[in-house]
């Protein structure tokens, strides 16, 4: 296994500590009271002497009198300086928290479609829960840790060679040899971290598909199968925790050895002839103290490394996606109003990590306010083409125009701008039915525009039993609405933005007979003076287009009017003698895309 980058986890911590600027007053009121904690411990060690010399042994008046008087002292500031730091590294915790979640949540926003097929969505939530609380752990749970604990290392070690600079000589052979532990737990750890990363994002993965398919998972009988997946991610990340458990655990066995040989060490040297006479049982006591008290902190030092090391491998994991590049949106040209003539020349594409084209050579030009219908089974390019328009893809080879120009010659917000979508799988937000039609730049939408949209869409007929009516709730993605009723709020949404391009991709296909009449009606008055692209489940619904172009293998292989398309026998009259004369069989073979 190669060697952990060492320079990269170096400049790793260096960006994430940059996320503490901002917050330096709050940091420097947490290193304050990590000083006034560490002094006042040290400061109690050092009287440990006077306590047991001035008062048990001389009988000192003045120690007598005035000793509980220190000790309360020191212990109130040593309590203050403890709340300053928990306090302050805390606020400064859930800071960077808040911050870098906000971040990776933006980068995902601005993330071009094509790399959300390149992680599962549980990846993704992972990374903006588990992920980022080990980044916290490791921006400032680590960082008072190292701190804090170094100071009482410090503190100590002053008040042992203030007592004895002789018994303190033997404090020397652990330098070097807890060196050796930490530097051995951070290789071992950064060869894991990544691991642990990838396994969390998988357990968080299962989850995610279970709970989303539950349905299908108690069809299928399922449960069993899914029960021993989740067991099998779950134990390797139990095993992944185990191991950095186990290093932890075996440096603070070997750090606790070597600290017990030096204070074996410093009773051997304190009892010799020449320096047991010079040294007095308060000092003597005083240096055990400190250095029984100073193992606490040295084990603390020692496992932090593990801590570090996680929140670094999660900080480079986060990292790598903020910089992400976004959407390429290079383009300077605004667009107020498009006239919708969108011309497709030799368009190909491919998906990433794919080795066929979605689409070949794509050659279709669709005149301003004209509906073309696309038509073909199943992975024929249909999805694929209409998604190049809104660009959520960019195609391989070729061009798309629109109103003349490139697309990409246009910015990106001023493009979308002019498309209204309904896809198939609609997408509903948890929130109430008027937001979810007056959806994003549709805010700011009247009450009487929303509702007209939803009447236009035959909505506003379900709408009005429900007890709260546009303000009811939709759960979570629409799960308290019917698929149809789904589908209604989605064509509402689009009715709303009145935009000069609309994407149909089987906007009718969650809808029962009556209400894709009516649906279908509201579409058709929608059309006019619109330019439209449908992809369509059902031939009869697109038979009055003004071109239907038939796909096959990313190719256009058929275009024409519904009439010359049947008069022609080809493919198209094909797909709609299958689906009319068997429907059983035009529903495995259909035209789904």
């Amino acid at each position: 296994m190669s060697e952990p980058d060492n320079t990269g986890f170096v400049a790793t911590y260096r960006r994430l500590l940059g996320y503490l600027w901002p917050l330096r007053g709050t940091v420097g009121f947490a290193l304050l009271g990590m000083a006034l904690d560490a002094a006042c411990g040290s400061a109690f060690l050092y009287f440990i002497k006077e306590i047991i010399d001035a008062i048990f042994t001389d009988h000192d008046p003045f120690w007598t009198f005035w000793m509980p008087f220190i000790v309360i002292i020191l212990f109130v500031t040593r309590g203050i300086g403890g709340y300053l730091s928990d306090y302050g590294m805390a606020r400064v915790a859930r800071s960077v928290v808040h911050r870098m979640r906000n971040e990776v949540f933006g980068r995902y926003l601005q993330l071009p479609s094509s790399y959300f097929g390149s992680e599962t969505s549980g990846q993704m939530v992972s990374r903006l829960t588990f992920t980022v609380e080990q980044v916290s752990g490791a921006c400032t749970d680590s960082l008072k840790t190292v701190v804090l604990h170094s100071l009482n290392v410090v503190g100590y070690t002053v008040v042992m060679f203030y007592q004895s600079a002789r018994l303190t000589g033997a404090l020397f052979v652990l330098a070097p040899l807890i060196a050796l532990i930490v530097r051995t737990v951070g290789r071992r750890y950064r060869r894991i971290g990544p691991r642990i990363q990838q396994s969390m994002g998988e357990v968080t993965g299962t989850i995610h598909e279970v709970v989303n398919g539950q349905r299908e998972v108690k069809i299928f009988g399922g449960q069993e199968a899914e029960r021993q997946r989740f067991a099998a991610v779950t134990e390797e990340n139990r095993r992944l925790n185990l191991k950095v458990s186990s290093t932890n655990a075996m440096a603070t066995a070997a750090v606790q050895i070597i600290a017990a040989c030096s204070i074996a060490v410093v009773i051997f040297v304190a009892t010799r002839p020449g320096i047991i006479n010079h040294t007095s049982a308060g000092e003597f006591m005083s240096v055990i103290t400190s250095m029984m008290v100073m193992l606490t902190s040295l084990k603390n030092l020692t496992t932090v490394q593990s801590n570090m090391n996680r929140g670094i491998v999660a900080a480079q994991d986060l990292f790598r996606l903020i910089d992400t590049p976004g959407e390429c949106d290079e383009g300077t040209r605004s667009l107020q109003h498009s006239r919708g003539e969108i011309d497709f020349r030799g368009v190909s594409f491919r998906y990433a990590g794919q080795h066929a084209d979605a689409l070949d050579g794509v050659d279709l030009h669709c005149a301003p306010g004209t509906v073309t219908a696309l038509v073909g089974r199943s992975g024929s390019g249909k999805s694929s083409l209409v998604g190049l328009v809104p660009r959520f893809y960019e195609p391989t080879a070729g061009e798309i125009r629109l109103d003349g120009e490139p697309l990409g010659d246009y910015r990106l917000v001023d493009l979308r701008a002019q498309i209204a979508w309904v896809g198939q799988n609609v997408v509903l937000f948890n929130d109430t039915i008027a937001r979810n039609i007056a959806y994003g730049a549709l805010g700011g939408a009247s009450r009487e525009a929303i509702e007209a949209a939803a009447r236009a869409a035959n909505a506003m007929e379900f709408i009005e039993r429900l007890p709260q009516g546009l303000d009811s709730p939709v759960g979570e993605d629409g799960a308290q609405l019917s698929g149809g009723q789904r589908q209604r709020i989605a064509i509402a949404r689009a009715i709303l933005k009145n935009a000069p391009i609309l994407i149909l991709d089987e906007a009718t296909s969650a809808l029962d007979t009556e209400s894709e009449r009516l649906i279908q009606d509201a579409l058709n008055r929608l059309m006019k003076q619109r330019t439209v692209l449908v992809i369509a489940h059902r031939l009869s619904t697109i038979e009055h287009a003004d071109q239907i172009a038939v796909l096959e293998g990313g190719r256009v292989v058929e275009r024409g009017t519904h009439a010359e398309l049947i008069a022609c026998h080809g493919k198209y009259a094909a797909l709609h003698r299958l689906q009319f004369h068997e429907p059983a069989a035009a529903t495995v073979q259909g035209t789904a895309s």
